[in-house]
Parts: structure tokens; sequence; C-alpha cells
């Protein structure tokens, strides 16, 4: 047996990296390979510009064509000058200060140019991001459309039911929702718990379904402010503990039970700041009773209120002026604050519904407590700002980020995505041709518990 001396370690180490930069051209090729044969229809619905640019962007960099249903909102630089983007600008401005008539002609302008252009439309995938204003019609007869026309639809889902979810389910919702889930050629479903609703509830097969990770926000600036700049910025007390509440008010996410912890922590101590930035969505008797609740902190300072569309401009001020997120809601899928929140390496305390626990790491991203339970909150806050996360916030910081980046990567989106469009291009029977997409998701279906290892 020769022995393998130094000389010898730096020939293995170089035939070792000449495989290695083999493995990576060839993964390019494939790449490469497959973006040539794929134009992909992205609809996005006018809504959830973070998740539209993550993606677009992530496909675009892999070399897939997108014709971009979009609107104002995603009109930016780095998606208007990308070749493989051709931006089609159907939705327009969606300020809520316009008047009734012009909401409605700009709604029905939307739908007449989404049927020229899927008649003449070149890619025969179809992927939609979101419904429009029409949910029924969008659900039924604009996906039979489609079919007709020879386009295979791609569904992206970020709630299987948000009716149920919001106290309004009725049977023609279910039926509609029924309708356009078996008419979709393929989903993307953000949790495994996700997959097993939409199996069960809803007869999809399991071949049809994707997991695949929630991708991270990088639409929102991330400048150089310090967090004691965002402090000052909000005028918080330097020496308070900051808890913050971001995103859309609406009665499922659980804002009087954390009220309600809030208020129990000041009746002993004085030395914690609530911060509730957001706007009310269709809940205005649900927001006049929160208001009412928590009068008297207002008054005293204690709690801070932006009952407003927060801008991206401004999103990172509160996430940097936070020392915590608190995510204290009755019912979720999955929570795009959440991660938004990690991509600014802020803790989180989440309510045990939906897939959250899953993507809390106990004592290194955050920690988890009952829901609809304001004490076990009170107490969960409480540990949260005795234990070494918070004490050593700043470097914990940039590990969360570093977690997240790694875990919930545009690039990993964007990979899964392209593989299933590049089944559905070349195969011939859309329940056959999938086996490999339903096995591929399983790989997502259980998160990276790498800060498990160290001590809490």
């Amino acid at each position: 047996m020769p022995r393998l001396d130094g000389h010898n370690s730096v020939n293995v180490a170089k035939g070792e990296q000449g495989r290695h930069n083999r493995v990576i051209e060839l993964r390019r090729e494939e790449r490469h390979t497959k973006s040539d044969v794929i134009r992909v229809a992205l609809l996005t619905g006018g809504a959830d510009r973070p998740y539209a640019y993550g993606l677009a962007n992530a496909l675009a960099s892999k070399g897939v064509t997108l014709d971009l249903i979009a609107n104002d909102d995603l009109m930016c630089p780095e998606l208007m000058s990308d070749p493989g983007v051709n931006f089609l600008n159907f939705r327009g401005n969606q300020s809520s200060e316009a008047g009734s008539l012009a909401k409605a002609l700009r709604v029905m302008s939307y739908y007449v140019k989404l049927i020229r252009y899927a008649r003449k439309a070149e890619p025969t995938i179809f992927h939609i991001l979101w419904n429009n204003k029409f949910e029924l019609f969008d659900r039924t007869l604009l996906m039979l459309y489609y079919k007709l026309l020879g386009k295979r639809s791609v569904l992206t889902l970020h709630n299987i039911n948000s009716r149920r979810r919001d106290s309004g389910d009725t049977l023609i919702n279910r039926l509609t929702l029924w309708i356009q889930y078996r008419l979709a050629e393929h989903i993307f479903a953000h949790t495994e718990k996700m997959k097993q609703e939409l199996m069960r509830d809803f007869g999809k097969s399991e071949s049809r379904i994707t997991v695949i990770p929630f991708g991270i926000n990088n639409a929102v600036p991330d400048t150089r402010l310090t967090c004691v700049e965002a402090k000052e910025r909000l005028k918080l007390g330097k020496d308070k503990k900051a808890i913050l509440f971001f995103g859309h008010i609406a009665p499922y996410k659980g804002l009087e039970y954390l009220i309600a912890a809030f208020r129990l922590l000041n009746h002993e101590q004085n030395d914690y700041q609530l911060i509730i930035a957001g706007r009310p969505k269709n809940c205005k008797g649900y927001w006049a009773a929160i208001q009412s609740e928590m009068e008297n902190e207002i008054l005293k300072g204690r709690i801070l209120v932006r009952d407003r569309f927060v801008p991206d401009a401004e999103t990172e001020t509160y996430f940097k002026a936070a020392d915590v997120l608190v995510l204290p809601y009755r019912h979720i899928y999955q929570s795009g604050v959440l991660f938004l929140g990690y991509s600014f390496g802020l803790p989180v305390l989440a309510a045990d519904v939906g897939s959250l626990k899953e993507e809390v790491v106990e004592g290194r991203t955050g920690f988890v407590f009952r829901p609809e339970d304001a004490t076990d909150l009170r107490r969960t806050i409480e540990h949260y700002f005795e234990s070494d996360l918070y004490k050593e916030l700043g470097e914990r910081r940039e590990e969360i980020r570093d977690y997240v980046r790694k875990r919930n990567s545009w690039d990993t989106v964007g990979e899964r995505t392209m593989d299933v469009y590049f089944k559905l291009a070349h195969s011939t029977s859309a329940e056959g041709g999938f086996q490999g997409a339903s096995r591929m998701s399983s790989a997502y279906e259980q998160p990276d518990r790498s800060f498990d290892r160290r001590s809490q």
C-alpha cells in the first residue's frame, strides 16, 4: 500500500477539488439546460411584494424566463432591468385612497388584460402566487380557462383555507377551494402540516404537492442603522425591554392576549415597552375594543402604537429597536413576519399554533408558549428576558441571521420550484411525473436543529 505522505495528500486534495468543481459545473449545465426550455407566467395577484420579489429574483437568476404579472409595488430596478423578466403591470396602482369607482375600474381592467394575455401567452406554465379580487372567479372559471388554453397551473399556498381561520368559512368557499386545488397541476406548500391537510381535506395527491421553505424577506432594506439608533428614532427608553407586535391586525392574530400579558407584566414592573406596528384589517370593532383596553398604557407611554401600513423603508427601525418579536396568534399556517424578524436577527416568542413551533429553536431563536393563554405568555416573556438569548442579544442576532439565510434561502426555493417546472414541462402525465418532486420535499420537512447542540 503506498504511503500517504504530504505530497500525495496534496494530489488527493487537488483531485477531490477537481471532482468537486466538475460536480458544480455539471449542476450549472443542468440548470442551464432546464432554464432554456422553461418559460413561466408568474401571477402575483398584486399581493405580497416581498414573496413575489424574492421568488422572481431567484428564478430569474437561474435563467428561467418570466412573464411577471404584477403591479406598481414590484416596479423595482432589479426586476425591470433583468432581460429574463417581461414585466407586465396589469394591476397598476393599488392605493386604498382611491374612490370606489376607480377601484372597480382598475380591477376590471386587470381581468380584461389577464384574459387577453392568457389567450396569446407563450408560457405554458402559469404559477399563481395569489388570487385576485374576485376569488370565486379566480378559483373556478379562470382556472378552467387556463386549462382549456392548454396551460398548466401551479399554486403556491400560504394558507389552505383562510376563511376558516377568520371564522367566515362557507360551503361555497370550501367548494371553490376544492375546485382550484383539484385543477392545479401542482401545489407548493410551506409546511408538512399544510401538505397533510391538502391531502386529507381536499383529496390532493401526495405526488402533486411539494413542501418548500418560506423564503426569507429580502425586499426590505437593511441599512447600517444600529439598534441604539433605532430605539432613539422611536423614542424608546434606553433601559426599557422592547417587545414588538408587527403586521396586519386581525382577530386571528390574538393581539388581545399580548395586551393582557403585557398588563400583567407592568402590574409588577415598569421596565417593559410594547410596540404595535401594523394596520387593522377589516376589524373595526375588534380594534376599537383593543384600543380601549390599552388606553391607560398608551397614555403612560408604555405602549407605542403605529396603526397604519409600515412602508419597507421604515420596517428595519422597528425590528432593530425591538428586543423580541411576539406572535400571539390563535390560528396560522405559516408567518412571514416570523421570517422577517429572523432576517434582522430578532428572537421570536410564538404561540404553539400551525407550524410555528417547528420554526423556533428553543433558547436559540426564541421560545414557544401556549396559545390564547396570557398568563403563559407573560411567563414566557419573563423567561426570555432572563435567558442568555436576551443577555447575549448582540451576538445572537448574527447567529439567527446565519441560521435563516441557510435554511430559508431563496436559492433553495428557486431550485425546488424550477425542478417542478422542469418536470411539468416534460411530463406527459401530470399525476405520474412528480414522484421525485414529492420525495424531494421531504428534505425540508424537519428544520435544521444545529443550534440544539449548543447549551441553552
